[in-house]
């Protein structure tokens, strides 16, 4: 699916600033569909409730952190393909591996760009 403009994204982030600056740049992208969350427990009943194709979430988060969530995506056989983004400021290499070794799709590193949000998506869509 290369036409961003038909995609729903799921945005989890604890932060609700951080969430309206991704809506912002994912806009500027031409995605128009994006739900969001503030942990993974909700994401996981947004999941539930929506038709989402991506889900772009961040590491760090309370009650079920980005790691958490995206085992448990994996581990649900209606979303174990969905392709998941995870966002982070974390650079330790034991923990990119976790992730990587629980199906993570891709990551964006913070501090990110329009083109470093529309190059990830698009990278994950294509593979």
């Amino acid at each position: 699916m290369s036409d961003l403009s038909k995609l729903h994204i799921l945005l989890v982030d604890d932060i609700k600033s951080m969430r309206s600056m991704i809506r912002g740049i994912l806009f500027k992208v031409g995605i128009q569909k994006v739900s969001d969350a503030a942990n993974g427990h909700e994401g996981i009943s947004v999941l539930k409730q929506e038709n989402i194709d991506l889900i772009i979430s961040d590491w760090n988060m309370p009650g079920m952190d980005g790691l958490e969530f995206l085992k448990a995506v994996r581990a649900d056989e209606t979303f174990k393909d969905l392709p998941f983004i995870m966002v982070t400021a974390e650079n330790a290499k034991e923990m990119v591996v976790e992730a990587i070794q629980n199906g993570v799709s891709e990551f964006v590193a913070k501090p990110f760009t329009e083109g470093t949000i529309r190059e990830k998506i698009e990278k994950v869509l294509n593979s």
